[in-house]
């Protein structure tokens, strides 16, 4: 089934011709207006530089009008290989389509309701015949069952047309051209963005990421710039304005050699202070004894601290390069942000 673009967004357009495969662009005068076009002869000329096939509407009261339009806009310098002049279905319409389509150029009959509208269209050579079914929807028509009706027919009596699905409201009528075996739809760009969209294959890709992740990269390529040192002789009230600044709810406590004497958390903060009062604030950090802190290498992988935070239960584990302080890794860090 050939996928169209219907917009007169140029970003859009921009956008979705860098996917490589579209078939083309539909566009309509109403969408011009829409997009404050006031050239439109102008913008015409610049959206069929854009796209491989450029479908824009040839209008007129007569056949012999609708005809000269198109001759008309032909002369701009289009390419008539790759140009479908858009005509809405009337006995002058389906008139002008083979005249049109006579002269080896292509033709979109659009604007069908019935499928005698379709055959009279397929008679007339039409490179295509467009069912607006959102449009039709909204006016309470069965669009589905119309679409199914002409797809039947060129496909039964062996029409060279292609049923064209247009007025796509949503991706459940993308699905439903490709049960009807439309030949050709042409979707709204934020519709299209949506059709490669689903919650289950998000979540499966981030789990494809994140588990790369965990085995290729590690801890010191996944810390951040900060680490959080302050020396032993700082004292606890400056401390924690470090620890406010650091982000990490914990400070590196080392001497004056840099080697390591622990890590004092906002919980080791609390517990002070519920013990020995504000008092306490003017303590210097090497006044306090230390545990062991859950450490691991820079060299390791995040697959090993992802271990080490299930075992552990904690949330931040200090980062070391041959047993000195680098840096906090957050469980967070484990996360492709």
């Amino acid at each position: 089934m050939e996928l169209y673009l219907d917009s007169a967004d140029l970003k859009e357009i921009e956008a979705a011709f860098q996917l490589g495969f579209l078939t083309g662009l539909t566009t309509t005068p109403t969408f011009m207006h829409r997009e404050g076009v006031t050239n439109l002869d102008e913008t015409i000329v610049k959206l069929a530089g854009m796209v491989p096939i450029l479908q824009i509407e040839a209008l007129g009261e007569t056949a012999e009008a609708i005809v000269a339009d198109a001759d008309r806009q032909l002369a701009l310098g289009l390419d008539p290989t790759r140009t479908v002049f858009k005509i809405p279905v009337s006995l002058e319409g389906v008139k002008a389509c083979k005249a049109l389509t006579s002269r080896g150029l292509m033709v979109n009959v659009h604007l069908v309701y019935t499928i005698q509208q379709a055959y009279m269209a397929a008679c007339a050579g039409a490179t295509y015949i467009c069912v607006l079914a959102g449009r039709m929807q909204d006016q309470g028509y069965d669009a589905l069952s119309l679409l199914a009706d002409v797809v039947e027919m060129v496909d039964h009596y062996g029409f060279d047309s292609k049923v064209m699905f247009s007025s796509v409201r949503n991706t459940e009528h993308v699905r439903n051209a490709l049960d009807l075996g439309c030949h050709t739809i042409t979707v709204p760009w934020k519709l299209m963005k949506a059709l490669t969209e689903n919650n289950f294959t998000a979540i499966g890709t981030n789990q494809f990421i994140e588990h790369t992740r965990l085995i290729t990269v590690k801890v010191g390529e996944a810390i951040s710039d900060v680490n959080p040192l302050v020396t032993d002789d700082t004292v606890l009230a400056d401390a924690i304005v470090k620890m406010t600044e650091y982000g990490f709810g914990c400070v590196t406590v080392v001497d004056e050699t840099g080697a390591l004497r622990g890590i004092f958390t906002d919980g080791d903060l609390r517990r002070y202070l519920a013990s020995e009062g504000r008092e306490v604030l003017s303590k210097k950090l090497g006044d306090f004894s230390y545990r062991t802190p859950i450490s691991i290498e820079a060299s390791a992988l995040l697959d090993s601290a992802a271990a080490l935070f299930k075992q552990t239960s904690v949330d931040t584990i200090l980062v070391t390069d041959n047993g000195r302080p680098v840096g906090m890794l957050d469980i967070q860090d484990l996360k492709n942000d």
